[in-house]
């Protein structure tokens, strides 16, 4: 049962495979008839045409993989931030926010401050006699 479709998954990857062969091949086929002086032209060898394949494989298999990883960081962080919120009856959240806040937006507001003053006084100055 668990290898009843494997027939056609490996009818499907030999069809991918072949896919990116002819995207790879018309590519470097594409890039030879460019003109030398054309900015686009690129050097590449001949072999890169039959590496793409595993290439391409080994990429997807490691954005799978990085998938999966990055799933269970977030579940393991809704864990952690549940028995967080359970565990703590105290607002230590609201309390750690404000110091966060107030660290950060003070000194982003006193420039932003200062910033608004010198644009505004240049244009509300009126010439002084001489």
């Amino acid at each position: 049962m668990l290898l009843y479709h494997f027939d056609d998954l490996c009818k499907g990857t030999f069809i991918l495979l072949l896919i990116i062969l002819a995207c790879v091949a018309y590519t470097y086929m594409a890039n030879l008839r460019r003109q030398t002086d054309d900015p686009k032209k690129r050097e590449y060898h001949p072999f890169a045409i039959i590496l793409a394949p595993f290439t391409f494989f080994l990429f997807l298999s490691l954005g799978i993989f990085v998938l999966v990883l990055r799933a269970l960081l977030f579940a393991g962080f809704l864990g952690v931030f549940t028995i967080f919120l359970i565990g703590l009856r105290k607002p230590v959240l609201f309390v750690w926010w404000d110091m966060f806040a107030t660290k950060i937006g003070d000194p982003l507001l006193k420039i932003n401050t200062r910033l608004i003053k010198m644009a505004f006084n240049l244009w509300a100055r009126e010439p002084q006699p001489i």
